[in-house]
């Protein structure tokens, strides 16, 4: 059973700071490609950043999360992980962590067919 399990999200200050998992699971990992997105309401959703399955090549599509957010994964791959520093409240969106089989990443939400259910982060004035 495939199963993509966010966790992490939360209420927190502008400035603060969340770390984002993704356990998954079901899968095989070669050629797995995994990234997060995010989606505010009434907005489209948004690709924040992505991992490829080799494990190098982390992008950021989002110019606002650009030196903010870090992505990465634990070594086993089972986990990935999105480091959010100097949060905005504009960061305010349901976060997904999505999965891809292929030669790399893309960008576009769009192109992930493995979805998770999401984690909340409201940041907070």
């Amino acid at each position: 059973q495939v199963q993509l399990v966010e966790s992490g999200g939360g209420l927190v200050q502008a400035g603060g700071s969340l770390r984002l998992s993704c356990t998954v699971s079901g899968l095989p990992f070669e050629r797995l490609n995994v990234g997060w997105f995010r989606q505010a309401p009434g907005k489209e959703r948004e690709t924040v950043a992505t991992f490829g399955w080799t494990g190098v090549g982390q992008t950021y599509p989002a110019e606002s999360v650009k030196g903010r957010f870090t992505m990465s994964s634990d070594d086993d791959r089972n986990t990935v992980h999105l480091e959010m520093t100097s949060l905005k409240l504009e960061d305010t969106a349901v976060y997904y962590c999505g999965a891809v089989f292929g030669a790399h990443a893309p960008k576009g939400a769009d192109e992930y067919g493995y979805w998770g259910q999401g984690t909340q982060v409201t940041v907070s004035s």
